[in-house]
């Protein structure tokens, strides 16, 4: 920690890639803020199975504070009422943080927790900034819109969510590894596909992969990340496959953000759920891909950020209510058959704006930083 510095709060339950390199520009240009990030203390409900950004972000020399509180789910579980119950408390213990870190300023990305946060910020006086990374508005950030001086943009098409007033376009941040991912231009023989389902992974996806995984490793290699909670169950499927098979396939419960551009200097095919943050890493490279929106969200943000990487040239879109293994299949060969057509042909621009973006949000948090 610096002597006498300024004290940033950065908060959200996920866009951690998106947080970190707004870090590494805040770093790059010496500042001496000292950072903190408030964030949830698990990943799941009911599971003792704790956030990545614990496991990340003190590398970074961020100080993580975690917090329990609930949220409103739009799926009802057993879950849905112990949730509920918690939301009061979780504002409790977002005042203390708030109270006792005393931050200049307060950089919401997303995210269930980032409501009280912001909250408890605006409370006590301190400027709040937002930074949306979705084509259309998550359910924290609209809800938290409320509290902020100023609202950033990832994609113009978010104005409509927001207070024009408060807007400002900056683009998707990108970390500096990513960034300097060179794209391919040939397939690789045999090709190598990315398989993710975020931080947290994606059962729906996993359990399409798992009946055909044999099929697929028959001419790709795969990078699987599972998730946690799917990571043991995929690990002996590994261990029970001929060693031809074995040696194609990689499998991880969690990938760490700082490793995450190997695979990309790997991978010449990706198949993932359409998060702005890993939609925006792929349009920036170029990689072709197969995402699978999350069907579920509020304002069916992930649905719009996939059509942006298929109308860009870079994507193709599957559909969740038709995901099987033999429809995933066919996916990927005729993404094979396109390689070539996708990578020479997409539309860059998007990535451009991206490249940009870290410095735009950090100098948009400056102003407020007194």
């Amino acid at each position: 920690m610096y002597m006498n510095s300024k004290r940033v709060v950065f908060t959200g339950g996920h866009a951690g890639t998106t947080a970190i390199a707004v870090i590494e520009e805040v770093k790059r240009q010496n500042l001496g803020w000292d950072i903190y990030w408030i964030g949830p203390k698990k990943t799941f409900e009911g599971k003792a199975i704790s956030s990545y950004h614990s496991r990340v972000f003190p590398r970074l020399g961020v100080v993580y504070k975690g917090i329990n509180t609930g949220r409103l789910q739009r799926r009802l579980s057993i879950w849905t009422i112990p949730s509920i119950l918690r939301i009061p408390f979780g504002f409790i213990q977002a005042f203390r943080q708030i109270t006792a870190i005393k931050p200049s300023a307060v950089v919401s990305f997303g995210g269930y927790v980032a409501f009280p946060v912001a909250a408890a910020a605006w409370i006590l006086g301190i400027p709040v900034i937002i930074h949306e990374q979705t084509m259309a508005a998550g359910l924290a950030n609209k809800l938290t819109s409320f509290f902020a001086r100023k609202i950033a943009l990832a994609r113009k098409a978010s104005e409509e969510y927001y207070s024009k007033g408060k807007t400002e376009v900056t683009g998707n941040p990108i970390m500096s590894a990513i960034l300097s991912v060179k794209p391919k231009t040939k397939i690789g023989n045999p090709p190598t596909i990315y398989i993710t389902g975020g931080s947290s992974g994606a059962q729906a996806i996993n359990r399409a992969v798992n009946s055909v995984l044999e099929k697929i490793l028959l001419n790709y290699k795969v990078i699987h990340q599972t998730g946690d909670l799917d990571f043991s169950f995929f690990e002996k499927r590994k261990e029970s496959m001929d060693k031809k098979l074995k040696d194609r396939y990689e499998v991880f419960g969690f990938m760490d953000p700082s490793e995450i551009y190997k695979v990309y200097e790997k991978a010449d095919i990706i198949i993932s759920r359409a998060g702005a943050n890993t939609v925006s890493e792929i349009m920036t490279i170029g990689i072709p891909s197969i995402l699978i929106p999350i069907p579920w969200a509020r304002y069916d943000e992930q649905t719009k950020n996939a059509d942006l990487a298929k109308v860009s040239g870079i994507a193709r879109v599957l559909k969740q209510n038709v995901l099987a293994g033999q429809k995933l299949l066919d996916e990927i060969e005729g993404t094979k058959k396109e390689w070539v057509h996708m990578v020479n042909s997409m539309d860059r621009s998007i990535g451009l704006l991206d490249k940009g973006a870290s410095l735009r949000v950090v100098d948009i948090i400056k102003r407020y930083i007194k």
